[in-house]
Formats: C-alpha cells, sequence, structure tokens
C-alpha cells in the first residue's frame, strides 16, 4: 500500500496562486494514471485533474480547466497542482489518488482556503 501525503495548501486571496505537491511511497509509481480530488465543507469529494502514467495526457475538470494544471516527476514519486487564478469556490481540501479504483488509502489532504 502506498502513503500518500499532500502538501502546499494555504490561504490567498482570489486571484492568488499555490502549487500542491502529494508524495506517493511504499510502492511503484511510474506506471500509474494519477489525479488530484477536492472536498469542500459539506460537499462530496469531487475529482479535479488526472494525468497518464507519461504525463502526456491529463483531463480537468470543468471548473478549474484553463487555471490548473496537473504534472508528474516519476524519478521522485510526486504529482504536482499548479492553481492560478483562485477563486472562493476552490476552498476545498485538496487529495491525491490513483486516477481509478481500486484507489489507496486517503491521506490527510491539504487545505486551501481562498478568500474573496
Amino acid at each position: 500500500q502506498a502513503q500518500l501525503i499532500e502538501s502546499g495548501g494555504g490561504l490567498v486571496q482570489a486571484g492568488g496562486s499555490l502549487r500542491l505537491t502529494c508524495v506517493a511511497s511504499g510502492r511503484a509509481f511510474s506506471s500509474d494514471d494519477w489525479a488530484w480530488f477536492r472536498q469542500a465543507p459539506g460537499k462530496e469529494r469531487e475529482f479535479v485533474a488526472t494525468i497518464n502514467w507519461t504525463g502526456q495526457r491529463t483531463t480537468y475538470a470543468d471548473s478549474v480547466k484553463g487555471r490548473f494544471t496537473i504534472s508528474r516527476d516519476n524519478t521522485s514519486n510526486r504529482v504536482y497542482l499548479q492553481m492560478n487564478d483562485l477563486q472562493p469556490e476552490d476552498t476545498a481540501v485538496y487529495y491525491c489518488n490513483l486516477a481509478t479504483t481500486p484507489q489507496f488509502p486517503w491521506g490527510r489532504g491539504t487545505q486551501v482556503t481562498v478568500s474573496a
């Protein structure tokens, strides 16, 4: 089982940027498709972005398209989420995991709070 550790969240004003990092330890990383998800207070966890194992194919939720960029570094078992032009509706806890089930146990996530 992999251990997932997300970091890079924080408090920013609307229009600001953050870069999230996910480190996956404990198993092979480079052959899997990975994704970022988020969960806002009182809402279900939702998909944000996914990246295939080569890093050459990405998909995004409509709500973040054009503002967020997912990337990966297979040499260091890391997945990144560059978030630009953040808006208050992006406020949530952000998680990484495999893009498809079965997934690993969820990490603690990283809190992103965007003030108006």
